[in-house]
C-alpha cells in the first residue's frame, strides 16, 4: 500500500529524535527546516549531531531512552538500529496520537520521510514509498535542476496578487495564466 502524500504544519508540535548517529544526524538535518521544537535522547552523540543540536538550540538528554519518554511529544523519530526499541517505542504510541517513524522499518512507521526540495516556500517531496532512496535522490536531483533560480520572487508575487485580489474566478484565472507564463519563460 502507498503512502498518502500530505505536508505536515510543525507548527507548535514537539518532536523527540531518539538517537545521535549519523542517521539521526540526517533526520535532524531536515526537521530543523521546518522547527526547532526538537528534544534529542540519545547515550553517544556523533560530533555532527551534537553541532546540529547546540547550533539549533535544541534540547539534548544525552542518555539511554526510558518508557514514558515519548509522553508530551507529537512526533517521534527512532534513529536507532536498535529493532527492539523501534518496537516498544512504536507500541507506546499506538493510542495516545503520537506519529512514529523507526527509520529503516516501516513496520514501526506511521509515516516516511520523503526527499525533498526546499526553496524558501517552495517544496517538493518525492518518496518511492520506501521501495527505492537512491531512485528518489536520484529523481530529487533532477527536479531540482530543472526549479527555476527566481522561483521565490515569483511564489511571494502570486502570494501578494492572492492577499489582494478578490477570490472568484477572475483570480483564478489570473493566477493560472501568469503560472503558465512563466514556465514558458523560464
Amino acid at each position: 500500500m502507498a503512502y498518502f502524500p500530505i505536508f505536515y504544519n510543525l507548527d507548535n508540535k514537539r518532536v523527540l529524535v531518539v538517537g545521535g548517529g549519523k542517521i539521526a544526524t540526517e533526520k535532524l538535518e531536515k526537521l530543523v527546516q521546518f522547527t526547532k521544537e526538537i528534544t534529542v535522547i540519545a547515550k553517544d552523540i556523533s560530533k555532527e549531531a551534537y553541532e546540529l543540536i547546540k547550533s539549533n538550540c535544541l534540547t539534548l538528554y544525552q542518555r539511554a531512552y526510558r518508557l514514558g519518554d515519548i509522553e508530551g511529544f507529537d512526533i517521534v523519530i527512532v534513529a536507532t538500529d536498535d529493532l527492539e526499541l523501534q518496537k516498544i517505542i512504536y507500541e507506546e504510541s499506538r493510542n495516545k496520537g503520537i506519529l512514529v517513524n523507526s527509520v529503516d522499518n516501516i513496520k514501526y512507521c506511521d509515516f516516511i520521510f520523503p526527499s525533498f526540495i526546499k526553496k524558501d516556500k517552495l517544496v517538493v517531496a518525492i518518496s518511492t514509498g520506501g521501495v527505492s532512496p537512491a531512485f528518489a535522490k536520484h529523481f530529487k536531483r533532477r527536479v531540482q535542476e530543472s526549479i527555476p533560480n527566481n522561483v521565490e520572487d515569483f511564489l511571494d508575487k502570486l502570494k501578494e496578487i492572492r492577499e489582494t485580489m478578490p477570490k472568484g474566478k477572475e483570480r483564478m484565472e489570473f493566477l493560472d495564466s501568469l503560472v503558465e507564463d512563466y514556465f514558458k519563460n523560464n
